[in-house]
C-alpha cells in the first residue's frame, strides 16, 4: 500500500516540444485517413529536427489520401503549434515520406472474416493499464494533472497573442506533498519556456508565476514552495531546431505521471483497432467509473491481449485496500458492462473517427469529453451498469 505521507513529482511538456511535435504530425495522419475512411488502418511515426519532418510507417486506406494531402496535414499541425522559426518553420521544413502498405501477416491475424464467426483481432500482443483516483476533479492524479494545466494555459495566452514573449516549447514539473495520502499542497514547481532572444529571464518568470498562480489551487503555493523558472537562465533555442523529436517518446507524460503503471506502447500514430491505444483508453473509462461509482477512492486495471486473438486474455482490478467491492467480483461485472474486443471497445466508444489529433498534448486522460465524440473514455456513463451489476 502506498505511504500516506510523501511527496510525489510528475511532468508534462507543451505541444512545442519535439516530441510531442511529433506525436501531433502522427496523429493528424491518423485523423486524415480516419476522416476518408473510418476503418482506415494506421501506424505512422514522426521524426523532427533542424527544419527537417520525417514520417515513416505503415497504412491501409484509401488512395484519396494522397502524399500532398499527408504533407499538408503535416505542416498545418506545424504551423498551429506556433513554428516559424528559422532553425524549424512549418512552410519551408524539408519534408520526408516513408509510408508503405500495411503487411498482409498483420492484416489477416487482425481482419474479421466477413459473414464468419471470426471476430477481429488485437492488432498486436501486450499490457495495457488504466488509472483513476480522487486527487483531483477528473480522478486523475494531482501532479501530473497541474503540470498539464501550467502549460497548457501558457499555450493558450501565447497563441492567442497575450503573451508575445514566449514560444512554442516548454517543459514543467510539478511536486506535491501529500498528507493522508491526499495532496495538501506544492513543494517545488519546475517550469522551463522558450522566449524570444530579447526577453529578459525576470519577465519569464513574471509571467510564469502568473500561470502558476492560475493554475494551482488556492495556497498550495506559499512561501515554503519552490519555484524554479528557466533554472539554466536562457531558454531561445528550442523545438526541433535544439533537439530531435520522436513519436512516442513521452507515454508517461501522455498517461498518468508516474503514479500508474503502464504497459509500454504509445498512442500517437496508431489507428483505434491497435489495442496499445484503444485498450488503454477502455482501461481509463472503466477505471474512472468504478471510482466514479464509489466502489473506492482508487483503482489500477490491467488488460492484455494476443495478436489476433479478439477477448483479453486478462483483466485484472486492484482497488489499493480502498475498495468497497471484492475484485474479483469487480472483474466480472466489468466483463459484463463492456465488450472489450478490439472491435466492442471501439464501437463502444466511437473510436472510428477523426478525434486524435487533439489528444497529441496535455494528457490522453482527465479531458473533457467533446461533443463530436473526442475523449469519449471520460465520460461517466457507466456508473450505474456497473452499480446494477453489482447489485
Amino acid at each position: 500500500m502506498a505511504r500516506e505521507n510523501h511527496v510525489f513529482t510528475s511532468e508534462s511538456v507543451s505541444e512545442g516540444h519535439p516530441d510531442k511535435v511529433c506525436d501531433r504530425i502522427s496523429d493528424a495522419v491518423v485523423d486524415l485517413y480516419l476522416s476518408a475512411d473510418p476503418l482506415s488502418r494506421v501506424a505512422v511515426e514522426t521524426l523532427v529536427t533542424t527544419n527537417r519532418i520525417v514520417l515513416a510507417g505503415e497504412v491501409r486506406g484509401p488512395d484519396s489520401v494522397t502524399l500532398e494531402k499527408i504533407e499538408e496535414a503535416a505542416r498545418n499541425a506545424v504551423r498551429d503549434i506556433g513554428y516559424e522559426q528559422k532553425g524549424f518553420h512549418w512552410g519551408d521544413a524539408e519534408f520526408e515520406y516513408y509510408i508503405h502498405e500495411q503487411s498482409a501477416d498483420i492484416a489477416q491475424g487482425v481482419d474479421a472474416d466477413v459473414g464468419a464467426e471470426k471476430d477481429e483481432g488485437a492488432g498486436d500482443q501486450g499490457i495495457m493499464f488504466g488509472f483513476a483516483c480522487r486527487e483531483t476533479e477528473p480522478l486523475m492524479p494531482a501532479p501530473i494533472y497541474y503540470a498539464h494545466r501550467i502549460l497548457e494555459e501558457m499555450a493558450k495566452a501565447r497563441k492567442g497573442g497575450s503573451t508575445p514573449e514566449l514560444e512554442p516549447d516548454a517543459k514543467s514539473q510539478v511536486t506535491l506533498t501529500y498528507e493522508n495520502g491526499m495532496p495538501v499542497r506544492a513543494d517545488s514547481i519546475v517550469v522551463s519556456t522558450q522566449h524570444g532572444e530579447d526577453v529578459s529571464q525576470e519577465r519569464v518568470k513574471e509571467i510564469v508565476r502568473g500561470f502558476i498562480d492560475e493554475v494551482m489551487p488556492q495556497g498550495w503555493v506559499n512561501g515554503h514552495t519552490k519555484l524554479y523558472v528557466n533554472p539554466t537562465g536562457r531558454f531561445v533555442i528550442g523545438g526541433p531546431d535544439g533537439d530531435t523529436g520522436l513519436t512516442g517518446r513521452k507515454i508517461i507524460v501522455d498517461t498518468y505521471g508516474g503514479a500508474a503503471p503502464h504497459g509500454g506502447g504509445a498512442f500517437s500514430g496508431k489507428d483505434p483497432t491497435k489495442v496499445d491505444r484503444s485498450a488503454a483508453y477502455a482501461a481509463r473509462y472503466l477505471a474512472k467509473n468504478v471510482v466514479a461509482a464509489g466502489l473506492a477512492d482508487k483503482c489500477t486495471l490491467q488488460v492484455a491481449y494476443a495478436i489476433g486473438v479478439s477477448q483479453p486474455l486478462s483483466l485484472y482490478v486492484d482497488l489499493h485496500g480502498t475498495g468497497t467491492v471484492g475484485e474479483e467480483t469487480l472483474e466480472q461485472a466489468l466483463r459484463r458492462v463492456m465488450d472489450l474486443s478490439p472491435r466492442g471497445i471501439r464501437e463502444h466508444l466511437g473510436l472510428n473517427r477523426p478525434i486524435y489529433e487533439r489528444t497529441a498534448a496535455y494528457g490522453h486522460f482527465g479531458r473533457q469529453p467533446d461533443n463530436d465524440g473526442g475523449f469519449s473514455w471520460e465520460r461517466l456513463d457507466l456508473v450505474e451498469p456497473i452499480r446494477s451489476e453489482l447489485s
